[in-house]
This record gives C-alpha cells, structure tokens and sequence, in this order.
C-alpha cells in the first residue's frame, strides 16, 4: 500500500483500483478480502496464495478498519466481502456480537492465548501492532525527540501534530481510547481523558483523512509529529526512505490485537477459511514478519526464522495494561463526544 499510495496520491484511488480489479474476469475464482493492511502486504499475500491456488483470483480493496466494519454492516443482507483481514479486537468483537463474522476455527489456533482469539470461533489474532510516536527525523532529532505521550502537550508541538482522522481509523481510536482509558483508572471519570485530548487538538494542525496524506505531510514538514502503528512506519522506512521514524512511549503502548475474520454468509465460504488458514500459517506468518514489520501474535514460531527486530520490539515493548473489553463498548461514544465537543475546538 505504501509505495502505491505514493504513487497515487489518495486512498480513493487505491479504493476504485480495488474496486476495478474485482471486475475482471478471466475464469478464476474471486476470493474478495477488505482489509486496512496496504497494498505492499496484501499484494504480497495475493501473489502467494494464487501461487497455491492459481485457480483463486484473490481481490482486495483497502480501507480503514472502522472503514471495512461500516462497509460489512451495510452489506450484512448481500455481503460482497469474504474475508476481513485486519483491525483492533474490539472492532471484530464488535462485528461478533452483530452477527457479521462466521464461525472457523484455523488449525494455528490453539497456539494463540485465549485473549487473542474469539471463544466462538468468530475472529482471531494475527498480528500485534504497537501504537509509536512518530516524527520527522530531519526537523526532529536528540533531546527534541518526545519520548512519552504527555510530551505531545508541549507548547513546542503547537501546530505541528498531525493526526490521522479518528473516526475512520481503528489506529487512532485505540490511543485516544488508551488515554480516556487512563483517565478512568485514575479518576474513575473520562473528564481528565477528554481534557488531555483537547489539549491535543489544541496541538493538531489537521486531522488528515488517509494515511497516505499522513505520510507525505510528515516527509514535506507539513507537520513535525504524529502517532501511528509502529509496523506501518517500519515498512514506510525500510520501502520508500522517507524521513520519518518513532520512538515507542516509555509509559507504556497499546499492543492492539489484529484479527483476521470470514465474513458471515459469504458466498465462497470454504476458499474464506482456506486464506484465513495461510495468513496465520508459519509460512504466512514469517513472510508477513520478514518482508513486511507484522509483529507474529503466535507464540510458538521458530524463534531463528524471524527477524531480529521481532526480539528487540519484544524486549522493548511496555504494554498498556487497556481494558478492551470497556474500550469495546464504550469506544463509538467516546468518539461521538470527542468529534461534538473536542475536535477542532481545543484551541478556544
């Protein structure tokens, strides 16, 4: 996705070009996948499960995760999708209980803890996503660096954070989440949370509605900082060489459980759980671990046949202790309440 976006400029036209590839028609099978996870990941997977099915015409198109969850709902009488394939728990819990999810149950699933997969079989984890601090290494560097999420709210920061729009992404929701989520262990009241985050609108140059934006006016100076899943700006690093890194809040981070699902009443079910079984195979899993900065959620892969970052990220990670299950159900009002009171009101 990365390297396509920066091609063509916006996530609409990665959407019609998803939408283009699935009417094509030269005999093949489609398997339709919606999916946050970007066209360098998806394209790889695509070409090697064709490889094993050349038979399959494996089709994606890329959204946001909130994006793909509203899509399913509004196609729950006709659904076009037959496998959604990333974004936080919460949003597949949620999906679960709306009885949008069919229930299978992938032989790599035991290996997965039991927080990390759906107890009626509903969705289950592939990879864990780390939320960083991200900048630009040219116009950010030594002690300037923020190191914590608080150091946001440095006067310094005005007007040059960047913020992905929350209300289509389940990225941003997990860390305004995180925040009001801290609020509540505090103080037990979202008060403190709400005030933080209008704090941060107060900081907020613009709210940018596509990661491809997000990236570009982060590499032109367009603004100095944001906050982002760590995999996504590993990758935009190592693929297009932009100056942008991150540094992963000392205090802790949310690790957000990303699942993969098929999509209830898919008219392909059978060829569904055959991707969902290869995207969590060791062969899925290493491929997506080496060539593209997924972070495994299965414990039990051969330790030699990751990367060396999976360690250090391992090592180096401070877990948010979240309550998921209360950010499951509270999240879609606390948005609702930060975009009528907060956003773009901060600095008044």
């Amino acid at each position: 996705m990365i390297m396509y976006r920066f091609k063509n400029l916006t996530a609409l036209a990665a959407l019609l070009a998803g939408v283009t590839a699935c009417t094509t028609g030269d005999g093949r099978t489609p398997l339709v996948v919606y999916s946050p996870h970007g066209r360098e990941l998806l394209q790889a997977f695509e070409q090697a499960f064709e490889a094993r099915r050349p038979d399959v015409d494996l089709q994606w198109i890329d959204m946001g995760s909130q994006e793909v969850l509203d899509r399913i709902r509004s196609e729950k009488a006709n659904p076009q999708a037959d496998v959604w394939w990333g974004a936080p728990a919460a949003l597949f819990q949620t999906a679960a209980e709306e009885g949008l999810l069919e229930p299978y149950g992938p032989t790599w699933a035991t290996t997965l803890p039991t927080e990390m997969r759906d107890e009626g079989a509903l969705w289950h984890a592939t990879y864990i996503t780390p939320e960083v601090i991200a900048y630009n290494t040219e116009a950010v560097t030594g002690d300037d660096i923020p190191r914590d999420w608080d150091d946001l709210l440095d006067p310094r920061w005005r007007d040059k954070v960047l913020i992905r729009d929350p209300l289509a992404s389940g990225t941003m929701r997990t860390i305004f989440g995180m925040i009001i989520d801290r609020s509540l262990r505090a103080t037990g009241d979202t008060a403190a949370g709400m005030e933080w985050l209008r704090r941060l609108d107060a900081q907020t140059r613009e709210y940018v509605p596509n990661p491809t934006l997000l990236y570009q006016k982060l590499a032109r100076q367009e603004g100095l900082v944001t906050l982002w899943a760590m995999p996504d700006i590993d990758e935009l690093k190592a693929k297009t060489g932009l100056p942008i890194g991150y540094v992963i809040p000392r205090s802790g981070t949310p690790l957000v459980v990303d699942g993969i699902a098929v999509v209830r009443n898919t008219r392909r079910p059978e060829l569904a759980r055959e991707f969902v079984e290869f995207v969590g195979s060791d062969e899925g899993m290493i491929l997506a671990a080496r060539e593209h900065f997924r972070l495994p959620a299965r414990p039990d892969l051969p330790a030699d046949s990751l990367p060396e970052w999976v360690h250090t990220a391992r090592q180096q990670l401070v877990p948010e202790p979240l309550d998921w299950d209360r950010l499951q159900r509270e999240s879609a009002s606390w948005m609702r309440y930060w975009d009528e009171n907060i956003r773009g009101r901060g600095r008044r």
